[in-house]
């Protein structure tokens, strides 16, 4: 379990980690036209109750007597998140390598099998914070609607898949993103590193740590990292396209750049936002968003990145016509 030197990071806003990358999807998400028309008649014509309560009747919910280890973990990360909302947590019988956040107004979180069966204390403590980050960020809300709308639109939107296609591949570009301040918030948690590499480590396919090893992994990512070259970059964005989650590669050194850039110590040592003190700004947010990804792509010089660039003017007066489109549908 944690140990006893964790410390309490009182009032905390989820802000203070939250990656650069899952702001600015986030920023452009809440951009995209026709969203909020699409977020009301979903939620309208559905609630998050009844995804609750398909777990409620599906899976185990943890309690002091049901994976009393799991219940233990989350009283410790709510309690050194200094967070006022318990969230419920299910273990549902999956074979699949995989958590997630739920809900809107009481999210929950829901772990498979196979996470609680092969992870150790202290990465299953990482996961369970990871998600408690989705849950403090706000990201459950968003998530609930990309599942909503990759299981029902069908069903609850006219025409579903097609009408719905732009707002999904918003969502998922940030949902990719969002897994990246998550990871943070598994790491602030335990605030130990060794166990948050492990549990991407086994993401990847090892579930024996005898025959793996850390430095061969972190090489692994850097040669991921180092292929730049035209078709690598033509195979990195189709891969990457159809993925819930960035790779384990990528996670692995985004997390290991942030713990060691000073930020994460600077946080531990007591400078943090502090919830309360720090007024939401649409518009400013939206601008940095914008900024972010314009940035992020003059960085880059692989030919993929250049040619992004070259049609951009002529996809975002697409994305322009498709918002109007979905506007005057749900008016």
């Amino acid at each position: 379990m944690l140990t006893a030197r964790t410390k309490k990071l009182y009032a905390i806003d989820p802000r203070s980690w939250e990656h650069p990358a899952d702001e600015a999807a986030l920023a452009a998400l809440r951009g995209v036209r026709g969203l909020d028309e699409v977020t009301r008649f979903v939620f309208g014509n559905t609630s998050e109750e009844s995804i609750r309560l398909i777990h409620l009747a599906s899976s185990v919910r943890v309690t002091q007597n049901q994976f009393p280890r799991v219940h233990q973990m989350l009283d410790r990360t709510v309690d050194v998140f200094d967070w006022p909302y318990r969230p419920e947590v299910f273990v549902t019988q999956s074979p699949f390598f995989n958590a997630g956040a739920y809900g809107v107004d009481k999210p929950f979180i829901v772990l498979n099998s196979s996470i609680v069966g092969r992870l150790d204390d202290l990465e299953l403590a990482c996961v369970l914070a990871h998600e408690m980050g989705h849950i403090m960020s706000g990201h459950a809300v968003y998530k609930t609607l990309l599942w909503m709308l990759l299981n029902l639109s069908s069903k609850l939107v006219p025409a579903g898949e097609l009408i719905v296609m732009p707002i999904i591949a918003a969502l998922r570009e940030w949902d990719r993103r969002s897994e990246l301040s998550a990871d943070r918030a598994g790491l602030l948690a335990t605030q130990i590193q060794d166990p948050n590499y492990s549990v991407l480590m086994k993401m990847a396919g090892g579930d024996d740590l005898s025959q793996l090893n850390m430095n061969d992994f972190f090489a692994q990512a850097q040669e991921y990292e180092d292929r730049k070259g035209l078709l690598d970059g033509v195979h990195k964005l189709l891969n990457t396209l159809g993925e819930s989650h960035p790779f384990p590669v990528i996670r692995l050194q985004e997390l290991r750049s942030w713990a060691v850039s000073g930020q994460y110590q600077a946080i531990l040592d007591g400078n943090y936002l502090k919830r309360g003190f720090h007024k939401e700004d649409a518009a400013e947010e939206l601008k940095q968003g914008f900024e972010f990804y314009k940035s992020e792509f003059e960085k880059l010089d692989d030919p993929v990145s250049k040619t992004v660039r070259a049609v951009g003017d002529g996809l975002s007066k697409l994305g322009d016509d498709i918002g109007d489109a979905l506007k005057g549908l749900f008016r």
